[in-house]
């Protein structure tokens, strides 16, 4: 019997055959769990992280709204806000979204949409 971690993981790695990030468009990865989200702009070309947010950081947390944590919507929108400036301050603007696995709905979705109206094209 499959579960669902498994079938994640199935969609993952057949999205990931499909997608890949460079230096002047790296790959935007998104991963949730229950109570967090974190998201990473990786270069796939030579395999480092060019910028990353999560709402475990204690800069994040302090920009979090009243309301928000990383188990929201709310928190969701803050990383992804907070990550489009990081890649701005670089000079990207141009990304590959990666969902890893995960559907475009809630919290994936809301950090989609954050960066992009913090200036990031997908």
């Amino acid at each position: 019997m499959e579960t669902k971690k498994d079938r994640r993981e199935r969609i993952r790695l057949r999205l990931r055959k499909k997608l890949a990030g460079d230096a002047a468009r790296p790959r935007l990865a998104v991963f949730r769990s229950v109570a967090h989200i974190y998201v990473q702009a990786i270069d796939d070309a030579s395999g480092t992280t060019v910028a990353s947010a999560g709402t475990t950081e204690s800069a994040v947390k302090d920009q979090l709204a009243e309301g928000a944590s990383g188990g929201n919507v709310k928190g969701a929108a803050a990383v992804g806000r907070i990550l489009a400036e990081r890649l701005k301050e670089k000079g990207i603007t141009r990304v590959v979204f990666d969902r890893g696995g995960f559907l475009y709905h809630g919290r994936v979705r809301a950090v989609a949409e954050a960066a992009r109206e913090a200036g990031l094209e997908f």
